[in-house]
């Protein structure tokens, strides 16, 4: 173990299990970090179980969690996830059975020895089904935090039965509790703590012109940026479609994609679209880049027409820019973008919409203006990381003391 600071026994003492050894880091692990930073230390004594990697090539976790101060890291090893697109899954699998073996039975001695109360990790299934099993050892409350809507379907069965056995589910918005309520989750059981974002993180303009510069833009191009993983559901053939029905009532329309594929030639895919519409000249293909802040700030409009998205961190991450936002109305999009307010929704099947509301930012700098504003302090109100970690906090005392309802309304943030 290392880390910061001695234990205390006034304080609540929490783990957090995440063995990711593979970049990148998940939105999910991050979400984690958050709130492992955030937390209230004359309150929390925060504990991290991770796979720690090799001093030259650190696990992504290992990697953003070793600076955080006062946390007491407990290198774990369960092997490469199997999840990793190679052959050999059996043969991994049973490879890293005993060193995960090994470290559940060190995790629950440590457990035990610093009075562990509560063990959170994420909807990963074998970290999943680890803090599960080691709650059952320990008498420790289990916590997954769910960052994706339930689906049987796709979800398997350990994961499915983890989240049965866990003594709490945190949902990352309404709509992922919504669809565990619906697949049978007893609603008790269920919490929603919204996302949240490092506001003073997110500055906006800035590098604005360094950035427009680089990227070849004239003064009076208005660009229409999208950050995601490229992937179907993500919307990345929709907007590129929209915006080339734009391009005709609006010449002066630019897009910039940002993400790396999830599947390899899905980008080249996105590439011959734009070709087959013509607009190739028009679209930038940025890959996956570390000044996303300055990308956002070279740009005018954020859209994303994401399916069913969860909650959607980035478009919190564009509202912080005093970016407008175009995307869909579904999912746990609507808790985030209020439409009229800070962007504009669509109805999911309503194609013509989407480009109504892209052409109607893109034609209008004062509107951009309006609902960019209304979008900073929305976030400013509801999704910064201090309100995150209080939410947290709440459901915690919740969880392990039985105490008096949380201060923090789950549903808008508002206290």
């Amino acid at each position: 173990m290392r880390g910061g600071g001695e234990l205390s026994t006034d304080t609540m003492q929490v783990l957090f299990v995440h063995t990711a050894t593979v970049p990148p880091l998940g939105a999910d692990t991050w979400v984690q970090i958050q709130i492992i930073s955030s937390l209230d230390r004359s309150r929390h004594g925060v504990h991290v179980a991770c796979a720690t990697g090799s001093p030259s090539t650190p696990t992504p976790t290992f990697a953003a969690v070793r600076g955080v101060p006062d946390v007491h890291l407990v290198p774990v090893n369960f092997g490469t996830e199997l999840s990793t697109r190679s052959g050999g899954r059996l043969r991994r699998a049973l490879r890293g059975l005993p060193p995960a073996v090994a470290s559940v039975v060190r995790l629950a001695r440590y457990i035990r020895r610093n009075d562990i109360a509560i063990i959170h990790t994420t909807d990963r299934p074998r970290d999943a089904l680890a803090c599960v099993l080691l709650a059952r050892l320990t008498r420790a409350r289990c916590v997954i935090h769910c960052h994706v809507g339930f689906n049987p379907e796709w979800m398997s069965a350990a994961l499915r039965w983890s989240l049965r056995q866990a003594d709490a589910l945190v949902a990352v918005s309404e709509f992922v509790a919504s669809t565990l309520v619906a697949g049978g989750y007893r609603a008790e059981r269920v919490h929603v703590v919204l996302n949240a974002i490092d506001f003073e993180a997110w500055t906006p303009g800035l590098g604005r012109v360094e950035a427009r510069d680089e990227l070849g833009y004239a003064s009076g191009d208005v660009v229409v940026v999208t950050v995601c993983r490229l992937f179907p559901a993500k919307g990345p053939a929709r907007l590129i479609e929209a915006i080339a029905r734009v391009h005709r009532m609006n010449p002066q329309v630019r897009l910039l994609v940002v993400g790396h594929e999830m599947y390899a030639g899905y980008a080249e895919e996105l590439e011959a679209l734009t070709r087959t519409l013509g607009i190739e000249h028009i679209v930038t293909f940025a890959g996956r880049r570390g000044d996303v802040p300055a990308l956002l700030a070279a740009s005018d409009v954020f859209a994303m027409p994401s399916f069913l998205e969860p909650f959607g961190l980035v478009y919190a991450e564009a509202m912080a820019m005093e970016l407008p936002v175009v995307a869909l109305d579904n999912g746990g999009t609507p808790e985030v973008v209020e439409h009229g307010v800070s962007g504009l929704l669509s109805a999911t099947d309503d194609e013509d919409a989407l480009v109504e509301n892209l052409a109607a930012l893109v034609a209008d700098p004062t509107r951009r203006d309006e609902l960019g504003r209304h979008g900073r302090q929305r976030v400013e109100q509801n999704f910064t990381l201090q309100r995150q970690a209080a939410g947290v906090a709440d459901f915690y005392r919740l969880l392990a003391f039985g105490a008096a309802a949380p201060t923090t309304n789950a549903k808008d943030g508002v206290s």
